[in-house]
């Protein structure tokens, strides 16, 4: 009698389907990641926009106004607008953020005020320590 010869049992794994299904998940994040960066347009006189959402605190946003004649304000007990330079802002900021660590601060400008004017204040308003910056819009039902 012959005996038969079985064949031993491989120890490789093919692969060759899990090369394909990577090759795949490669291409189609190729095609989507573009997609995903695309830039916002954002019109400042009039946007359609959501309203902000307050901190739930109590307590009101600072706001930061700046006037087609240059002129800086602050609003930070949400009632008067304080006449204020520049250069005062920061430390404005600074002593709010003293009592409060996350206000909420948002730049409410002009429409013919130049962007640099605009830059300058967020920058110290970085500086002051402030995470984010919000810009006030006017909506479009708003005449």
């Amino acid at each position: 009698m012959r005996k038969t010869k079985r064949r031993k049992p491989m120890a490789e794994i093919n692969v060759v389907p899990y090369i394909d299904v990577t090759l795949v998940l490669l291409i189609i994040f190729m095609i989507t990641t573009p997609m995903l960066q695309t830039g916002v347009d954002v019109d400042l006189p009039k946007a359609k926009s959501e309203t902000v959402e307050s901190s739930g605190e109590g307590v009101p946003p600072i706001v930061i106004s700046i006037k087609k004649d240059g002129k800086h304000y602050i609003n930070v007990d949400g009632v008067t607008d304080d006449l204020v330079q520049p250069e005062e802002i920061n430390a404005r900021v600074e002593a709010v953020l003293s009592n409060n660590k996350s206000p909420q601060v948002l730049i409410n400008a002009d429409k013919t005020v130049d962007y640099g004017s605009v830059v300058t204040v967020m920058a110290s308003l970085k500086n002051a320590g402030v995470p984010n910056v919000g810009l006030m819009t006017k909506s479009d039902d708003d005449q």
